[in-house]
């Protein structure tokens, strides 16, 4: 199968390139800028260039396949066009401006979503689409059936399952696979990372409360090998949970932190975990306890890689860059 990745140059993307050139598959990578469009050529993959601001680009790419891998996302300001972050900084108050990068990121996400699906409707196809577990319900284990949470702190990314699930209807074997807050491995620059930035700042590893509430995890060469098995065999209108653990308590994570950064773990109240954390403070109070059963059963995935902590407690997760 030739298949149209985005985000072929990220943290889960290299590794997915990777995992699909070794099972037979060809891959047409995304790539915005130059030295990403090296990497992949040096990988093996073919190379269009592009960004999820480009519909064009996007439609082009999934035209030149028989499936799609979506896996970039507008995270921040960074990866927006100049125009689109002018007028979120100018569009109103202050307190707002995370919120409109959030619906701006998402508005982007689903723009992309349904171009993949305008070219896949003709083809029956598959597109996967990338989904965060922090969308879901907290407190209880959830499974693969459930939806989204319209009170979680990822709420804004709901419209993009409800977008890719809503494909199917027109003939397109569409999927999700949502993935946990710890992707975890070499070269994570996402959640982990930024509580250990937290604790170096702060000069303590903290956790909220009695830090009793979980984050699921998994190793990004397992969750790689996930969208590979969801894009060969996926049901239409399937959502798969990229779960490796279902809930790693965060009092443990800090602990790891406190014992490598030779800083105090120290408990926090509700109210104090913005001071500590930032914006990131609703997702680290969350309890996220994800189950992958049903994946597994499935598709027959088998995580392999190490658990979080293992991987976390490593030199490489501290090492000022």
């Amino acid at each position: 199968m030739r298949v149209f990745v985005t985000g072929a140059t990220g943290f889960i993307g290299t590794p997915l390139v990777k995992d699909l050139l070794d099972n037979g598959h060809e891959v047409l990578g995304m790539a915005r800028t130059d030295d990403g469009a090296a990497r992949l050529a040096a990988a093996g993959a073919a190379v269009r260039r592009g960004s999820l601001a480009d519909l064009d680009s996007l439609r082009k790419g999934a035209a030149q396949a028989d499936g799609v891998i979506h896996l970039a996302y507008l995270h921040g300001m960074g990866h927006m066009p100049f125009g689109t972050r002018l007028g979120i900084l100018l569009g109103g108050s202050p307190r707002g401006i995370t919120g409109r990068f959030a619906a701006a990121g998402a508005g982007a996400d689903r723009k992309a979503i349904d171009t993949f699906g305008s070219v896949l409707a003709a083809t029956g196809g598959p597109l996967v689409v990338a989904f965060p577990t922090m969308t879901l319900a907290s407190g209880s284990l959830v499974t693969e059936r459930e939806a989204p949470d319209p009170t979680s702190p990822g709420a804004a990314r709901i419209g993009s399952e409800t977008a890719t699930l809503a494909l199917v209807s027109q003939g397109v074997r569409a999927s999700i696979v949502r993935i946990p807050p710890t992707v975890h491995g070499d070269g994570d620059k996402a959640m982990v990372p930024r509580l250990i930035t937290a604790a170096r700042k702060k000069n303590m590893a903290g956790y909220v409360d009695q830090g009793c509430n979980r984050w699921p995890a998994a190793h990004k060469q397992d969750v790689a090998r996930l969208f590979r098995l969801a894009l060969e065999d996926g049901a239409a209108g399937s959502r798969y949970h990229a779960v490796a653990e279902d809930g790693v308590p965060m009092r443990s994570i800090a602990d790891v932190i406190s014992k490598r950064l030779n800083v105090p773990a120290r408990s926090l109240a509700n109210e104090e975990a913005a001071g500590h954390f930032g914006w990131l403070a609703a997702f680290v109070a969350r309890d996220n306890h994800v189950s992958s059963e049903l994946t597994r059963k499935e598709l027959g995935w088998r995580p392999t890689g190490p658990d979080l902590l293992t991987d976390l407690d490593r030199p490489e997760y501290f090492t000022v860059r």
